[in-house]
């Protein structure tokens, strides 16, 4: 048999060792990526009916005419008709023939809008967008290895910090901080708190609001990030918080409150950190932590409501932009068995996790070395 008779007859083995395939499972997987093309658009126009406030607009109409939605929003008539098409065929918006009217109906309002804080599922969409500006690195990466710098995510801090504000603004100091025993009182009373990787410092500037006696910290390696915190804390007359330029594996000073809000998995050195953060707690200290709601043995994850999400931020940020500095570039790996190991490995010796109802992304860690 010749070189060329072997290749061809490697696939034709293959092919005959194959099961034959069920029409009926085909069929419907076919139907499966019909449905995730449409909801991949779906997701895109959410985004933009979020970032221009088409949402907020049309939740306070009556029944309108694309002329009116796009009067009462300030936008373009023509992109707003369009716009408008989608959402119609797409479930979001009810659309009256006769009289060429639009309305959001409330129940729907409810995931999109400003005013649904928390549940506002539509600021989560320009996430999407803001990997498609990236998706071409990331390719080369599949090829190469390496991963994709931080800074090619310019979006990316904005984002976080209109996303943290939803969520803290509304839970933070009434639903996250009493899930530590008695927190809520020895903040009142004044604690030394430092948040690790605060981004825009939305976090502690809450909790400094909430809990004047006080002390707290924002640290964060991003100079753009902490300059918009100081000006945000300056802005509101915030006077017990301050932020730092720093590494977070080398943390200065001793704090009795340490917080870490969807960072850890993220970092380069997460283990080091997790180490610097232990030697920076004071005796009978507390490290709060969020993180990913998932397991890291992915056959747990396969009914995580988010979990094709979960992946795909991985993939398109938190994984690639850890590599690309040669960091551990955990992704999904860190899920609570890692997460916990991984807290006991730097000293916490109890780690206890919590959850909030009606939040299926975040697992809340409470670690104490003792």
């Amino acid at each position: 048999m010749s070189i060329l008779e072997e290749k061809q007859a490697v696939p034709d083995a293959a092919r005959q060792e194959q099961a034959p395939l069920d029409p009926a499972k085909q069929e419907a997987f076919a139907g499966e990526m019909v449905d995730v093309l449409n909801k991949s658009a779906l997701a895109l126009l959410t985004s933009l009916g979020h970032q221009s406030g088409l949402f907020d607009t049309m939740a306070a109409l009556p029944p309108s005419t694309s002329a009116d939605v796009a009067k009462a929003a300030g936008l373009d008539e023509r992109y707003v008709r369009e716009w408008l098409g989608g959402m119609v065929v797409g479930g979001f918006v009810e659309y009256e023939p006769e009289g060429e009217t639009y309305a959001l109906p409330p129940e729907h309002a409810a995931s999109l809008t400003t005013a649904a804080g928390p549940d506002n599922l539509a600021g989560m969409m320009p996430y999407i967008g803001l990997m498609g500006e990236v998706e071409q690195q990331v390719v080369r990466c599949f090829r190469d290895g390496g991963g994709v710098p931080y800074t090619s995510y310019p979006r990316f801090q904005a984002l976080q910090a209109e996303e943290t504000a939803r969520v803290y603004d509304a839970a933070l100091v009434s639903t996250i901080v009493p899930l530590v025993p008695d927190l809520p009182e020895r903040l009142r009373a004044g604690l030394d708190v430092l948040d690790v990787g605060t981004g825009q410092g939305h976090a502690p500037l809450v909790l400094a609001q909430a809990f004047p006696a006080g002390r707290f910290h924002g640290l964060d390696r991003s100079e753009a990030g902490v300059e918009a915190a100081r000006a945000e804390a300056s802005r509101l007359g915030v006077g017990n918080v301050r932020y730092t330029v720093a590494d977070s594996t080398q943390i200065s000073g001793e704090y009795d409150l340490i917080t870490a809000f969807d960072v850890i998995h993220d970092l380069a050195q997460p283990a080091e950190t997790l180490t610097a953060i232990a030697g920076a707690l004071r005796d009978g200290g507390t490290f709060l932590m969020c993180d990913i709601a998932a397991s890291s043995r992915l056959e747990k994850n396969t009914e995580h409501v988010f979990g094709p999400a979960l992946y795909c931020f991985s993939v398109f940020y938190c994984m690639t932009t850890s590599l690309s500095t040669g960091g551990a570039g955990l992704g999904t790996v860190w899920g609570q068995e890692t997460a916990v190991r991984m807290l006991k490995e730097a000293g916490f010796e109890h780690v206890d996790i919590k959850s909030v109802e009606g939040d299926p992304l975040n697992a809340y860690y409470i670690a104490t070395k003792g």
